[in-house]
């Protein structure tokens, strides 16, 4: 089978953009279309025919040394859609032909405390999809059928479904942990493809509510206005009211201190992301004590996914009718897509399609 695979860690090479001072080589093209082995199954393990894969930013951290994944070479992907082609010998959930997908979560240990509590999110044996073990960026992967989840029917392009397996699913989770209620208010800072999936899902279930959304890329402040922002803004604006609640999925550190100088009194910032950069850390020491965390303003980060957040999403989407806004790329232009991610071309979501 035909898959994307990243040998060793390198940094992504963008035209017209100075590599960093570091020990990494610069490649343009840190991934490679081999051919490699149909996955064999274990047990309970299912075979998914890919047929699209989400791009993710946590890719860019993988390929570029900010995650580093436990084995080399790995195919990346964690947002894979398909088909069910083969089963296991002990697998019954699924039937060949069914519509399924794979998020984040690969695999937990399902006896700590963590997994017990239904927090496997937090579970020291997490293992995550194209990280720790082979992922979607190829024409087959395998999972076991406990970590899969079948695509609800509603879905006539099962392609549009691929972006929700991960900035959908780890959007919905988000959401969740702002505790938001209908009438508040919340600021989106950044509006890639987690966002621009959230702020359908705040019209849908809070349609009482203010959505403002902080972006310094034009394009997904234009982006915003087609999906019901209430106002847009650059990263250096003051939004029109306080903000009950905020997330931000940008990989540096000022829209931290510029959303909690924003918040009102008792809000909550969510930090929807795996890394944040250091380049800008010194950001922080601009932060106030009485200006951005008295009057009990809280900061909550983002762990993961579990299993629940996938299959509650999922329902969820299929009911409100959820439409990514993606763009296309073969799996041999990988590559492209990345290239473009770190560039900051984005317009909702970048799906490899087989």
């Amino acid at each position: 089978m035909k898959a994307m695979v990243l040998n060793e860690i390198c940094e992504i090479k963008v035209e017209g953009r100075p590599t960093q001072a570091n020990h990494l080589a610069s490649k343009a093209e840190p991934l490679q279309l081999v051919d490699v082995p149909v996955p064999v199954l274990g047990p309970k393990d299912i075979l998914i025919k890919v047929l699209a894969c989400g791009v993710c930013r946590t890719e860019l951290d993988q390929i570029e040394g900010r995650i580093v994944p436990p084995k080399l070479p790995i195919i990346l992907g964690h947002q894979p859609v398909g088909t069910v082609s083969a089963l296991g010998p002990g697998a019954n959930k699924f039937k060949i032909g069914d519509p399924v997908g794979a998020a984040w979560i690969y695999s937990s240990c399902g006896r700590c405390k963590f997994c017990r509590r239904g927090a496997e999110n937090l579970c020291d044996q997490f293992q995550g999809t194209g990280c720790h073990a082979d992922g979607g960026y190829a024409e087959y992967m395998a999972i076991s059928e406990e970590f899969a989840y079948r695509i609800p029917g509603g879905f006539t392009d099962i392609i549009k479904a691929a972006p929700l397996m991960c900035s959908g699913v780890v959007g919905y989770r988000s959401l969740k942990l702002t505790g938001m209620e209908d009438g508040e208010t919340i600021g989106l800072y950044g509006f890639g493809s987690a966002h621009h999936l959230v702020i359908q899902m705040v019209n849908y279930q809070f349609p009482n509510s203010k959505k403002f959304v902080i972006s310094r890329n034009p394009v997904e402040r234009e982006l915003a206005r087609g999906l019901g922002a209430d106002w847009v803004g650059d990263i250096d604006d003051r939004t029109p009211e306080k903000l009950d609640c905020a997330i931000d999925t940008t990989p540096v550190w000022k829209p931290v201190v510029y959303a909690l100088e924003n918040l009102e009194k008792g809000g909550r910032l969510v930090i929807n992301l795996i890394r944040k950069e250091a380049a800008d850390k010194g950001f922080l020491l601009k932060l106030d004590y009485t200006q951005h965390l008295w009057l009990e303003k809280e900061i909550k980060t983002v762990a993961n996914v579990t299993r629940a957040d996938a299959k509650e999403f999922l329902e969820l989407a299929a009911k409100m009718k959820i439409q990514p806004e993606i763009q296309e790329f073969r799996l041999e232009e990988a590559n492209q897509a990345l290239v473009e991610l770190k560039s900051g071309k984005i317009r909702g979501s970048k799906v490899l399609v087989m």
